[in-house]
């Protein structure tokens, strides 16, 4: 039976992504994305926003720990994972995303130069 696993998310990173090698080698990213929805109830504007996980491995995690920074305004596409652990005798469960596709959807500051003009006037002769 064919089965889907795929999250489309857009948000602002909660912190800077922190890097890590696995006990084989492997390097894993881990960031928070808060993805925030807004809605109008009798004209009054209220918001929700949901915090998330996300672990994008290999090249992409490099990619993501080097440009990537808390505020980044970022499009990512992956999968969900659920992880489990034992804490004082009890199995707690942890949901994540595994990135598998970003996109950067920062602006370029305004204060950075693209072409620089001399804006004097220039001596000609008529």
């Amino acid at each position: 039976m064919p089965a889907l696993n795929r999250v489309q998310l857009m948000g602002y990173l909660g912190k800077d992504p922190e890097s890590r090698y696995t006990p084989t080698g492997k390097k894993v990213a881990h960031f928070s994305l808060a993805v925030t929805q807004r809605w109008k109830t009798g004209g009054e504007t209220k918001e929700y926003t949901e915090w998330v996980n996300i672990e994008a491995w290999g090249g992409l995690g490099e990619i993501c720990e080097k440009y990537l920074h808390k505020g980044s305004l970022v499009y990512l596409e992956g999968r969900l994972k659920t992880d489990k652990y034992e804490e004082k005798g009890e199995t707690k469960y942890f949901t994540k995303v595994v990135a598998l596709q970003m996109q950067m959807l920062d602006r370029k500051p305004a204060d950075e130069i693209v072409m620089e003009v001399d804006d004097e006037a220039g001596e000609y002769d008529v």
